[in-house]
């Protein structure tokens, strides 16, 4: 039914040249969602945030550089939005003078919407006239959240005042929106996938340290709550990080420190427990990583051959005795 009544919708706009036929036919997909684009102030991260009752959202929706700003595209989403968003930030436009100028270049600008948050903050988002209802937005101070196809019309205003509202990391604020939209009602039609996308304030020139977080919900019954608990994974996977490198730099008392900060936000994850024993071997304290180990071996044998692959390497410091006693348990 639903796809019944978009058709006739789309029909009816082409009919009367309201709207092209290349804008409406064309290529471009459909990606009615609540999303939020901001910068924090402080580190001067940027990122996008989005939900949607639509497969893979964040493909086609959630745009980001680092040093150059962030863009979410949505409704019937003109996907060449994004790049070119970025492009126009490059030159040194502001978000709102790149708003407008991709917006009056655009055909299909009834059925768009579009928000930019641009590297110093500035911000500006676009609501097409025949955008599905509920939709709206809000362009605060660093932020804007936008939304379409709602089954309330507070969904947006209510995302406005959870991000202002809220404290910490941007990633977990940009979640904080989202929640906030969801207990509003969200999309009328559901729940599927989302997004999330952090790039740094600042460009270094290479793309795997300025894009901070990209995590994605394909396809989920509750994508929102799933995300998070990616976020959550992700954090903790920051400590592993570091953890791995102190242990290249032979700095075993920080690794622990990094490995048991991960444990201690997933205690059932082998990966976690093992590299926290490890830690512990290497620091002298074997007699507490033996229990780590038996639990860890008993649950997958292949733990205790990795282990075995260690110290030729250097990533297990113990004697042969020791070493003989922790593929014992």
């Amino acid at each position: 039914m639903k796809k019944i009544t978009i058709l006739i919708y789309l029909y009816c706009a082409f009919v009367s040249n309201e709207i092209s036929a290349q804008s409406i036919f064309g290529s471009e997909p459909l990606a009615h969602t609540f999303s939020i684009v901001a910068r924090d102030p402080q580190t001067g991260e940027m990122g996008v945030a989005v939900q949607s009752h639509w497969f893979s959202v964040g493909s086609l929706v959630a745009w980001g550089e680092a040093g150059v700003g962030v863009v979410a595209t949505q409704s019937f989403v003109n996907p060449s939005f994004g790049q070119r968003g970025l492009e126009l930030l490059k030159t040194g436009k502001t978000a709102q003078e790149v708003v407008d100028e991709l917006i009056a270049s655009d055909e299909g600008r009834d059925v768009r919407q579009l928000a930019i948050v641009d590297s110093k903050g500035n911000s500006a988002s676009y609501t097409g006239s025949k955008c599905i209802d509920a939709a709206g937005n809000i362009a605060g101070d660093g932020y804007s959240v936008q939304a379409n196809m709602m089954l309330n019309n507070t969904v947006w205003g209510a995302m406005s005042k959870a991000f202002e509202n809220s404290k910490g990391p941007l990633a977990e604020r940009l979640i904080t929106a989202l929640e906030a939209a969801q207990k509003e009602g969200g999309d009328i039609r559901g729940k599927q996938s989302a997004c999330l996308l952090v790039v740094k304030g600042k460009a270094t020139g290479n793309l795997w340290e300025d894009r901070l977080i990209d995590l994605r919900v394909e396809d989920d019954p509750d994508p929102i709550v799933e995300i998070k608990r990616l976020l959550k994974v992700y954090r903790a996977y920051e400590h592993m990080n570091k953890g791995d490198l102190a242990t290249e730099k032979g700095d075993m008392k920080l690794a622990m420190d990094e490995y048991n900060a991960a444990m201690k936000m997933f205690p059932e994850n082998l990966e976690m427990k093992y590299w926290t024993a490890i830690s512990l071997a290497n620091t002298g304290e074997v007699e507490k990583s033996l229990p780590m180990f038996k639990e860890i071996f008993a649950a997958d044998v292949n733990w205790k051959e990795l282990t075995k692959r260690l110290p030729p390497v250097g990533l297990l410091i113990v004697t042969d005795e020791i070493l003989n006693e922790i593929l014992a348990q």
